[in-house]
Parts: C-alpha cells; structure tokens; sequence
C-alpha cells in the first residue's frame, strides 16, 4: 500500500456516536484523502444527550491533519435517516463527480480506498456499473481466482459511485407506480424469491413505512438494469450494531461476525457482466433467514407486551 495515494473524495456521513466515528474516522485519516465531504445528522427532541454527543462527533471529524479540504453539511435539527442521508448525499454529488462514502459504523480495511478508487476510474463511463460495494456478505467468494463479482444485491456497508449513478435516485420512488418498470425489474432480477424480497422492501420504501434512503438506492439501481461491484473478500466491519443505532439495534452475529480480509492487487478485472446468481441466492438465503429470526422476536415482544397490559 505504500505506492498507493488516494485522489478520491471520501464522505463521512454521521450523528451522534463518537466512539464509532473516531475509529472510522481514524481509517481515514491513514487514507489521506484530498477532500473530505462530512453529512451531520442534528440531535432528536428529547434526547437530552444528543447535543453534546453529536458536537464531540463534529469535533473529531474536524480533526483533519493532513492537507485535505474539509466540507461540511450539518444539520441543526434531527432530520431522521431517510430525509438526512438523501439529502446528503445530494449534497455531496453537488460536489464531487464521484466518492468513496461511509457511516459512522463501517469500518474499512486500508484496501477497500484503492480498491474503490481502482475502480472507479475503470468503470467510470460505463453505466451498466452504478455502485461498488465494500461488503461481501459471505466474506469470501471465488477469491482464489477473482477480485471482485458483479451482483443484484449490493449493500451500503462502505461503497463508492458517481453523480452520473447518482442522478438516478429518486426518494420517494416515483418510478415502483410504473408497471412496466415493475416488469423490467422482474425480469431483470430472473428470478422469483429474488423478485418477493425486492417487492417487499421497496413496497414498504415506497409506502414510508421504513424511515431508511438505501432501499431507494437499490431500486434506483435495478430500475435502470445496473449492476453492483462486489468484492471477493469482505473489506468492512459494521462495528454499529447495538442499543444506539438507528436500524441495526440486535446484535446479529450472522452480520458481526463476517470477517474482515485485505484486497490483492492488482485487480483481476472481470470481463463478465453477467450477475453472478449463486452469489446473490446465498445472500437472499441469509437475509430470508434474517427476516424469519427478526420476525419471531417481533411477535414474541408484542404477545409478552400484550400480556403485561392484560390484552
């Protein structure tokens, strides 16, 4: 890694925990980054803690010692996570043509910026490929003879992309009424318990009955037939699950425990644009398991509250 010098802006998206986003941010800064691009989520209204968590956050993100141009987008009021991370992000494809982005909760191997950067430039004018993710759900997949596969599922787990991606998003998912583009991403997907899982959550995205931006994210993506980077070996810990997050509160060890690898290079550049489908099952098959866990837990709480109250 010695040879290598990031060129690539970084976004630092966070809120209130700085125990988290002094490690991230500590990542980071050993990647040197020419511009830094922060989005601050503001404290919540009776949440007395909030104010002084979140200006230690925006003190140590202001911590920049190597020559960097710092911008910052911070919010006074708690927009939420839907409308704050949007938003944002908005903001920072304003800024920069393309970025590296991270939570306050994903922890980068020192890899995963050249490996981000590698291929952004290799895939930047190629709108086949919108994003490239840090995650490897399984931790490990064909890396003895590839570097990275091209997937439906992608997470946001640390990735990077373009504003040319970027433009593409649409909050409130205008496109999901559309019939025919309904049919497309059926088709697109090319297979039905892909097609169930991805109706679900971009329904309940749709609706607003999830307060998250990264279901958009994904249907922006399918809608347009784009694929994802994935890379061969995982190169982010989510160090966020717990009492604190917004979305990630059960310590899911299926999720924690994912190891963490470092990226070869260089690149074995895949000449395939074909998903790679047994990939993108095993994860359906892990995140069904998931859903079936988080579903059982959910009923148990609501028939123990049902008998505290006498129902």
């Amino acid at each position: 890694m010695s040879d290598f010098v990031l060129t690539t802006p970084v976004a630092l998206l966070v809120f209130n925990r700085p125990e988290l986003t002094a490690r991230v941010f500590a990542a980071i800064r050993e990647a040197r980054p020419p511009r830094l691009l922060v989005v601050a989520d503001g404290p919540r209204r009776g949440h007395p803690d909030d104010p002084e968590r979140c200006a230690e956050v925006r003190r140590i993100v202001g911590q920049v010692d190597w020559p960097c141009e710092l911008l910052c987008n911070y919010s006074e009021e708690n927009l939420g996570c839907r409308m704050r991370v949007s938003g944002g992000l908005d903001w920072v494809f304003e800024q920069v043509e393309e970025a590296i982005i991270l939570e306050d909760d994903c922890l980068p191997d020192p890899t995963f910026f050249r490996f981000c950067q590698e291929l952004l430039h290799h895939y930047r004018d190629d709108e086949r490929v919108m994003t490239i993710c840090g995650t490897n759900l399984l931790g490990r997949w064909k890396d003895d003879r590839q570097s990275y596969h091209f997937a439906q599922y992608d997470f946001v787990w640390g990735w990077a992309s373009w504003r040319r991606a970027w433009r593409h998003y649409d909050l409130e998912m205008r496109l999901w009424n559309d019939p025919d583009c309904r049919q497309r991403i059926r088709r697109t997907l090319q297979n039905d318990r892909f097609w169930r899982l991805r109706e679900k959550t971009f329904q309940q995205a749709f609706d607003n009955r999830i307060d998250t931006w990264d279901y958009q994210w994904a249907f922006a993506r399918t809608a347009q037939g784009g694929l994802a980077v994935v890379p061969s070996i995982n190169l982010i810990a989510n160090i966020g699950f717990g009492i604190d997050a917004t979305h990630t509160i059960v310590d899911e060890k299926e999720f924690t425990a994912i190891p963490v690898g470092t990226m070869a290079f260089s690149l074995a550049h895949n000449d395939s644009f074909t998903p790679d489908m047994e990939y993108d099952l095993s994860v359906v098959s892990m995140l069904a398991r998931k859903n079936s866990v988080l579903e059982r837990v959910v009923r148990l709480f609501r028939l123990i509250m049902m008998r505290l109250h006498g129902s």
